[in-house]
Order: C-alpha cells, then sequence, then structure tokens
C-alpha cells in the first residue's frame, strides 16, 4: 500500500455526531499513519453559532493521527461550497482522498478497504470513485467478488482520486440540453430515478448539493462508483438533523470489521441484478412522481 490517503472531514453544527463520527474513526487500523483535514464550516446565523463552537472546541482537543489540520471557516459556505473547496483544496497537494461528513460511522476496517480500492482501481479510468457504503440489498445468489461497480454514486464515505474530480463540470453547462432529452435522462436514471429530478431541483436552486453533480459526473463519463458487498460504513444523519436528510431507516446496516483479504478484480461488469434492487431502493412513490411531473410542468 502506498501512503494512506489523507482524510477529509467536513462538519457543522451537530457536536454528537461530529464525536460518533471521530470515535470510530480513532479505531481504524490506518488511522495513526493517516492524515485528517478538518473543514469547519461557519454559521449561518446566531442559533447556530453556539453549536458551532461547540463542535470546534471539541475537534481541537483530538488526537491520534498522524498530523491534523482544521480549518474553520469564517463564514458559512454552504455544504456544497464546503465539499467542494475543501476537496479542490486538499487535490492541490494530494492525488487521493477520502472523505466524510459528520454523520458517517465508519468499521474499522473502513480506512484500510479504502485505501487498498484506491490502490487497486488508480488505473481503471471506468471506476471514477469508491464507497465505503454499501447498500442493504440482496445481492444475486452467485455473486462472487467482495465488491461491485454501480451507475451511482455515493456520497456517504467515499473517495476518489484528483484526475476524476478535476473533470467534473460544477456549472453542469449542458444542462438545458440535457432536460429536453428524455434519452439522456433515462440513462441517468439508470442510477436510480430519484437522480434527475435532484439535478432539476439543484439548477433552480432548490437544494444545496455537490452529491448530485458528482453523480452525473459519473454519468457523462461513462463511469462507475465501486461499492462493498458488505458496508464499512453506516449515515447516522438519516434523523432529520442534515442538510437534506429525512427521517428513515431504510439505508441501515451493519458494519463490516472483517480484517480478510479484500477480493478484488478488473474484470467488473454491471449487473443487472444489482442495478434493479438499487433503483427499486430509491424508486419515488407514486404520489411523489405526480407531484414532481406537477412541479416541473409549473
Amino acid at each position: 500500500m502506498k501512503n494512506p490517503a489523507p482524510i477529509l472531514l467536513f462538519i457543522y453544527n451537530r457536536p454528537e455526531h461530529t464525536r460518533q463520527t471521530l470515535d470510530h474513526l480513532f479505531k481504524n487500523r490506518l488511522c495513526e499513519i493517516s492524515q485528517l483535514f478538518i473543514f469547519s464550516d461557519g454559521a449561518k446565523n446566531q442559533p447556530d453559532a453556539e453549536k458551532v463552537n461547540q463542535v470546534r472546541k471539541f475537534i481541537n482537543s483530538i488526537k491520534g493521527f498522524k498530523n491534523i489540520e482544521i480549518k474553520e471557516r469564517e463564514k458559512n459556505l454552504g455544504l456544497a461550497n464546503s465539499v467542494i473547496s475543501g476537496v479542490n483544496e486538499v487535490f492541490e497537494l494530494y492525488d487521493r482522498v477520502i472523505v466524510l461528513e459528520d454523520d458517517i460511522i465508519t468499521s474499522q476496517s473502513f480506512l484500510t478497504f479504502m485505501n487498498e480500492a484506491l490502490d487497486f482501481y488508480q488505473d481503471d479510468s471506468k471506476i471514477f470513485s469508491v464507497s465505503g457504503y454499501a447498500y442493504p440489498i440482496n445481492l444475486p445468489r452467485a455473486y462472487q467478488s467482495d465488491v461491485y461497480i454501480s451507475y451511482r454514486a455515493s456520497s456517504w464515505g467515499w473517495a476518489t482520486w484528483k484526475d476524476r474530480w478535476k473533470k467534473t463540470d460544477w456549472n453542469v453547462k449542458d444542462y438545458e440540453e440535457f432536460k429536453v432529452s428524455k434519452s439522456a435522462q433515462n440513462n441517468f436514471n439508470r442510477a436510480g430515478k430519484d437522480l434527475t429530478q435532484m439535478l432539476h431541483n439543484q439548477m433552480k436552486v432548490e437544494i444545496d448539493s455537490w452529491a448530485i453533480r458528482w453523480a452525473y459526473s459519473h454519468y457523462k463519463n461513462n463511469a462507475y462508483c465501486l461499492y462493498p458487498v458488505e458496508s464499512f460504513c453506516r449515515n447516522i444523519g438519516t434523523d432529520k438533523s442534515g442538510t437534506h436528510s429525512a427521517a428513515t431507516k431504510k439505508f441501515d446496516v451493519k458494519l463490516n470489521d472483517s480484517e480478510e483479504k479484500f477480493n478484488f478484480t478488473h474484470e467488473l461488469k454491471i449487473d443487472d441484478g444489482i442495478t434493479n434492487s438499487i433503483q427499486k431502493l430509491f424508486k419515488p412513490s407514486p404520489v411523489r412522481e405526480l407531484i414532481n411531473l406537477i412541479k416541473n410542468k409549473l
């Protein structure tokens, strides 16, 4: 393994979530030899300021990594700009990153899996990113590998390389063409029927998401996200505490603490069974589809 990739942690105003995220990260086997960058966004308003200060007091007391660099933003950038600018900043120094937000808890094997995957797939240009999270789906019985690829990008404990990240058009300059092309939308929606609507919402400035634009970059570059078959991280922010998170338990997973050798392969292909299961997981309800249809015609 090369030197471990730097870890980027993006935090805001959730002291307990941040504590849990770091408590689990401390237990990772590569923690002591990994560089940690913490990006603390500035408060949006006075009510948020107290919790932002609580979080900052905590992060300035932590130890346990090779080195810790804390970036305290004076102003509120918002999640999207915070992540995009933070990742860009670290890519001035490194060619790969592992990224977490303040509501992702990890297993002890998370950093090992992510770093080994980054090494193994570095020269495979079709793999645009690596996810530490695995969807709670049933894999086909005959599936043998420890990983699979999907059209859908993940934002829950993920990693990428500088050359892939730099291909992303954060302004989505071809959106006007995309929004009138049903074939383009259907292709994008192979990763989940919710994606096109999220991109519409982003371009109307109804949401503030870097992740949907990152997902669109995967689609535009005919690339995939690599997933483990068992999850090395879990989102604890689906309790209405996150920026875009609704309360739900349908994405809950058990953490994989396995120390076994990972069965990576360059012979990965899209599995229709896995793709269909992910599509079902993100399929909007009939009511939501009707609301979206009406909304998009206004």
